[in-house]
């Protein structure tokens, strides 16, 4: 089976627009990876980027990133105002999800659960903002499984009515571009994932 090209999918969309501005639910991770994003969308999309991470190993952690992504917005220029809701630090909600695949590799099953976690609340606040789209900054990572992402996605935009912006953002050298936005914001780059199975990986 012949794989999808996703970036191809989402260059016909933005074609389609035709200088219209939808709104648009952007999931992030983390700064670093909202970055490129961010510079790339900005231009197409009314933003509002949204912080649900369950999975981070502490709410430290958990504060830290989020922070850097505020931080990230305000010094970022953008032609609109870039939105930014920070959902509380519910880790129950992820250990829930993963139960009985703690012992999966890293990028195994465990993720794809998390996947759909974090997308499914993405999709859920795009529904009640009434955003035009909803995505995630998740396949920007040459470690994260954007068929499966953008699999989640679609599934998603059919049981909550809001459509999925498919996505490889790691395409057009995006993840190097996210690399040099984040020395050039200084942003702070963790070495993991987030949760703790993947730091114990690490």
């Amino acid at each position: 089976m012949m794989k999808e090209n996703y970036q191809k999918k989402l260059d016909g969309i933005i074609e389609g627009l035709q200088g219209k501005r939808p709104s648009l639910l952007l999931h992030s991770c983390c700064a670093p990876c909202s970055s490129y994003v961010l510079e790339y969308l900005s231009k197409y999309f009314q933003i509002t980027v949204y912080y649900y991470n369950p999975n981070i190993d502490s709410e430290e952690e958990y504060e830290k990133r989020a922070e850097e992504q505020k931080r990230l917005i305000s010094e970022m220029e953008f032609p609109d105002k870039v939105s930014f809701i920070k959902e509380e630090f519910r880790p129950e909600e992820f250990y829930q999800a993963v139960r009985g695949y703690e012992k999966e590799p890293e990028g195994g099953k465990r993720c794809l659960r998390c996947y759909r976690l974090r997308l499914s609340e993405a999709a859920k606040k795009a529904g009640e903002l009434g955003s035009d789209y909803f995505t995630t900054t998740l396949t920007i990572s040459p470690l994260k499984n954007a068929q499966w992402l953008n699999e989640i996605g679609q599934e998603l935009e059919a049981q909550y009515q809001v459509r999925f912006l498919p996505s490889d953002f790691k395409k057009k050298n995006g993840y190097k571009r996210s690399v040099e936005l984040s020395q050039k914001f200084d942003l702070y780059r963790q070495s993991f994932c987030g949760c703790v199975f993947s730091k114990n990986e690490k």
